[in-house]
């Protein structure tokens, strides 16, 4: 009987390491599109430009990605949404300061 419930820990245990792991997949692909959704935006694409570029920004970020940590993405992408709006001075500040604490 103990055996069991030592078997059905592990595995549950195992489950749950792996939906983890996917939920971290799926948060590093959600900042991707972020900032290329945010740079398409910026620069006003639209149609098949659009999606070329989604494609390769994408492909070209899978790359970076690896070379940068938590923090450096997260400012790339506020600076990208502040850059995108055209902020400024105070309002960049302001706005930098919520975005980074998201």
């Amino acid at each position: 009987m103990k055996h069991r419930l030592i078997t059905a820990l592990a595995l549950a245990a195992l489950l749950a390491g792996g939906a983890a792991v996917t939920v971290s997949a799926q948060g590093t692909q959600q900042e991707r599109m972020r900032l290329c959704n945010t740079q398409a935006n910026a620069r006003h694409l639209m149609g098949g430009d659009r999606r070329q570029f989604m494609s390769t920004c994408l492909s070209q970020r899978s790359r970076e990605h690896k070379a940068m940590n938590s923090q450096q993405r997260k400012m790339k992408v506020c600076s990208g949404g502040a850059k995108a709006k055209g902020l400024k001075g105070a309002a960049r500040k302001r706005y930098m300061s919520e975005c980074l604490r998201r």
